[in-house]
């Protein structure tokens, strides 16, 4: 058993769909673990990560995900207001504006702060660390947060860790976590401008990097908290609902489970399209059995105005002061971090 002393900090990245933990090992970085970000309610037991994600279609009232799109947000913000309609668990208001999930747990009626809910997944995370590393406990983490992140919701991110037993000592945009990783895997870099384009589950952000000699000057930055792969699959489930109705002349906008199913559906459909020209959604509802192909030209026609903002993000974080200059070299050099 190591000593508190020997103990390292643990990196984690906190994502809308997925999160992981990391630590600095053997002269190199190890990803100890992944899980979905989701956290389920049930009448017997508290669930995280794969275990919490099954749950999803059967148990949708109480299976939360997308926390982070909540995390330091006002219930009035027309984002969360948004975001609400498309989620099967119940979002209200406390006193003070502050949005939390309402679940049944163990036969009660409980809330839950967005805080708590982030907690839960790192705690999982945490105690993954501690039996990769064969200790009692971790204490100290660095966690990444969306370069868009306003005080307020790097706060309640640092909030959640200090929940989930975690001295959160340092917090580093996504971005910059990216540039870093780059940095150590291309190490004969002298001197390079490196735009990082992250396109997460529900954020997006795009930084322009300078790096020279191991280190790291961010040049410009820009992006949207609310803008993520959960997006191009809400434009997706919108669009079967359409079609289901139109061809059954039903409505299941209204229905939790039937919604989760269909997401579900959507969500492969969506990364088949990635390496497909086409992908079919199966689904079976009430009776019902729907089964429909979606073409990439589709796909990309339904979200042609989100695509066009990520291009529009990227030119806006181009453009910022001090970083113009950097598109008339030559060794720009672009990165794609998709997730």
């Amino acid at each position: 058993m190591a000593s508190e002393k020997d103990v390292p900090a643990i990196g984690i990245d906190l994502g809308t769909n997925y999160s992981r933990v990391a630590v600095w090992e053997n002269g190199g970085v190890k990803i100890i673990s992944t899980i979905p970000s989701y956290v389920a309610f049930t009448d017997k037991e508290l669930l995280m990560g794969y275990a919490a994600k099954e749950q999803d279609d059967k148990n949708p009232k109480n299976t939360v995900y997308s926390v982070k799109r909540l995390i330091g947000m006002k219930f009035r913000d027309a984002s969360v207001k948004s975001d609400m309609k498309l989620w099967p668990f119940k979002v209200i208001s406390d006193s003070h504006d502050r949005p939390k999930i309402e679940v049944d747990y163990k036969g009660k009626k409980q809330q839950f702060a967005a805080e708590k809910i982030s907690s839960m997944v790192l705690h999982k995370l945490r105690k993954t660390a501690e039996k990769h590393l064969g200790v009692e406990k971790v204490e100290k983490a660095v966690v990444t947060v969306p370069a868009s992140f306003t005080d307020s919701q790097r706060q309640a991110t640092k909030n959640a860790g200090v929940l989930a037993g975690l001295d959160v000592i340092r917090i580093i945009s996504e971005p910059t976590a990216a540039a870093i990783a780059y940095n150590f895997k291309e190490t004969s870099i002298v001197g390079k401008n490196v735009l990082i384009f992250d396109l997460g589950g529900g954020t997006f952000d795009v930084s322009l990097l300078t790096i020279r000699k191991g280190k790291l000057e961010v040049k410009a930055t820009a992006g949207d908290a609310h803008l993520g792969g959960e997006d191009f699959v809400n434009r997706m489930v919108n669009h079967f609902v359409d079609k289901f109705k139109k061809e059954n002349k039903r409505d299941f906008s209204g229905i939790p489970k039937a919604l989760s199913k269909l997401r579900t559906a959507c969500r492969k459909a969506r990364d088949t399209l990635s390496s497909a020209i086409d992908a079919t959604i199966d689904f079976k509802y009430d009776g019902v059995n729907f089964q429909k192909k979606i073409s990439r030209d589709t796909f990309e026609e339904i979200n042609i105005d989100l695509f066009k903002k990520c291009v529009v993000l990227v030119i806006a974080g181009i453009c910022r002061s001090g970083a113009r200059t950097l598109l008339k070299r030559n060794s720009l050099t672009m990165q794609l971090w998709m997730r």
